[in-house]
């Protein structure tokens, strides 16, 4: 191995003497999408093996309730190897990508490369119920960080080669290029220029090709059977739409309350775990469809087999055809929870395939309850898959990723008008209701808001208590003329804040005294509370950083107070954030300025 490095290592040397810059960038798109897409290649192997061999036959009576330990197992493994590998440490989703952009650099840690892999491996061939994109997407955006980290490559193309690792594993997971590409911009890229679609559209392809060549078919989620598009239908897609958008809002509200009911106790790791294994042990006895992915049911779904999504359910005897359903949406809502509980209790997975699973079980319940009432002959498949990419819009903010997914896994683009539909409505829905998509809005929940804009971003990293200075001489409203004259001799600043019983009242500037300052026959006479002015504005010690650049724009002033709770604690000046922000400029992207 050691050789092969030193080799690699050479090669990699020698291309950098004989191409350009550009080049290089584009032979690196290369060997990242590679890598990325063997380690999507390899997850996706493992987890298909494992989920098949405890899944066997076996002969063994009410072999279906063992089925419900295994998540269980599954979970107590995956929260071990975290906490005896990984310091009890794992970066999760693609908030933890996003904030490494904004706030680190785009620097993931080497561990990452490997982690998710051998964790939601575990989780989910044990039947966690879980998707493994985000995994999947985590270790490529690792391989394409600490592949330019190694190459001392710098911020712009770091960030760049993270998103192609990130575009290869989806493209692998799905064989879908395309949907690859545009998730990394929709999701990781804000803010991108045109030459990098070039790396980014090279890497999705490698990664999509060796999907391809090594996967099998049926451990790639892929459909064949759908109809033509009909126009007469056109209506209930966009009522389907807006009921996309709904059950996103919902996806995403449930799922951060129940990972914000489980995230507390962080010291109970064990326990949490075999509570969280338990609750879904008794899911899948009702709905055996959430043991996993999933996706093996989506494919039933879409081939109008709903009966066998309940062969070994103890909701069995009760199939009707009402009670299909019935049964179907309540299994669409518990995803949410499934999904919240395995990766909240330790788990580790992302919601990728759980949200294609809850779009599945919606569309495909609203087109057979119009079949079942007469309202019209819906082709529940194209309802099934249309409702996917409307649910996956909604809760990740990514319309044209969800579009594109659905159109490459149905292998052309019969559906694109639908899905357009579909899509759009739901993104509007749930761009109304959650400003934010649900990765983001729990990086917001932290106060670390990010946006398309780089300076924003490094803002908000900034601590205002760390940028108060408390050297100014407090000057009480009665003191005279004379005390302030003397108070300025001995002073380096030229504000004076007027503090009486720690409530500030106004401030003194040296500029506004200057012309009565040798005037003796006022120092007795004239006070400081005649001479001080109401400061321009105030900031409050909780206040963002935006809102305090804000202030100053608006005001000009250069020094301004803060207050807790209206008491005086110092000032802030804004050379001070301009010397930070430039510090943290250079610190998190290497750039100047």
């Amino acid at each position: 191995m050691d050789k092969f490095l030193k080799l690699y290592e050479k090669i990699i040397d020698w291309l950098s003497t004989k191409l350009t810059p550009k080049q290089i960038l584009v032979v690196s798109s290369i060997l990242v999408g590679l890598t990325a897409g063997m380690a999507a290649v390899i997850l996706k192997t493992a987890v298909y093996y494992i989920h098949h061999f405890i899944t066997s036959d076996y002969n063994i009576p009410y072999q279906y309730i063992l089925y419900t330990v295994f998540p269980l197992i599954g979970i107590l493994i995956t929260v071990w190897f975290v906490q005896k590998h990984l310091q009890g440490k794992l970066g999760r989703g693609t908030a933890n990508i996003l904030h490494a952009i904004a706030k680190k650099g785009s620097f993931l840690p080497k561990d990452q490369m490997y982690s998710h892999v051998v964790t939601s491996a575990i989780t989910v061939g044990l039947g966690g119920s879980a998707g493994l994109e985000s995994p999947i997407v985590v270790t490529g955006s690792a391989i394409g960080s600490n592949y330019a980290k190694t190459h001392h490559i710098n911020y712009k193309d770091r960030t760049l080669l993270l998103a192609c690792g990130a575009a290869a594993g989806i493209a692998a997971a799905f064989n879908a290029p395309i949907a690859g590409v545009l998730f990394a911009l929709e999701v990781l890229l804000f803010d991108v220029s045109i030459t990098a679609f070039i790396p980014l559209i090279i890497a999705a392809a490698a990664g999509a090709l060796l999907s391809r060549i090594i996967l099998k078919e049926d451990s790639l989620l892929s459909f064949k059977t759908i109809l033509p598009f009909d126009y007469h239908n056109v209506p209930y897609y966009i009522i389907l739409g807006l009921l996309a958008g709904f059950v996103s809002v919902y996806y995403s509200r449930v799922y951060i309350k129940i990972e914000s009911f489980l995230k507390p106790k962080r010291k109970k790791v064990y326990k949490k775990a075999i509570f969280g294994g338990v609750c879904l042990a008794i899911l899948i006895l009702f709905f055996p469809s959430l043991f996993g992915e999933g996706y093996e049911s989506i494919k039933s779904l879409a081939e109008h087999n709903p009966e066998k999504l309940f062969e070994h359910s103890i909701l069995s005897v009760f199939i009707t055809k009402w009670s299909i359903v019935i049964f179907i949406l309540m299994a669409m809502f518990l995803k949410t929870v499934a999904a919240a509980i395995t990766i909240g209790s330790g788990g580790n997975g992302g919601n990728f395939a759980p949200t294609l699973f809850v779009g599945a079980y919606l569309g495909f319940a609203f087109s057979y309850m119009l079949n079942l009432l007469g309202i019209t002959n819906a082709p529940t498949g194209n309802f099934t898959l249309v409702a996917m990419a409307g649910i996956l819009s909604g809760v990740f903010h990514a319309p044209l990723t969800a579009i594109f997914l659905i159109a490459e896994l149905t292998g052309g683009y019969e559906l694109m008008i639908p899905l357009m539909i579909v899509s759009s409505c739901s993104y509007m829905i749930c761009k109304y209701f959650e400003p934010y998509s649900m990765d983001v809005k729990r990086l917001a929940k932290r106060g670390n808001i990010l946006t398309a804009d780089k300076d924003k971003n490094i803002l908000t990293s900034l601590k205002l208590s760390s940028l108060i200075e408390t050297d100014f001489q407090l000057v009480s409203p009665y003191a005279t003329l004379g005390e302030l004259v003397e108070m300025i001799s001995s002073s380096k600043r030229n504000i004076f804040p007027v503090v009486s019983n720690g409530a500030l009242l106004g401030v003194i500037v040296l500029d506004n005294v200057r012309e009565i300052m040798f005037k003796h026959d006022m120092y007795e006479t004239v006070y400081a509370k005649e001479l001080m002015r109401k400061p321009p504005a105030t900031i409050s010690v909780d206040e963002r950083m935006e809102f305090v650049m804000k202030k100053f724009d608006e005001t000009g002033a250069w020094n301004l107070p803060v207050l807790n709770d209206g008491k005086y604690v110092g000032f802030i000046s804004k050379s001070s954030i301009f010397v930070q922000y430039r510090n943290q400029l250079i610190k998190t992207t290497g750039e100047f300025i």
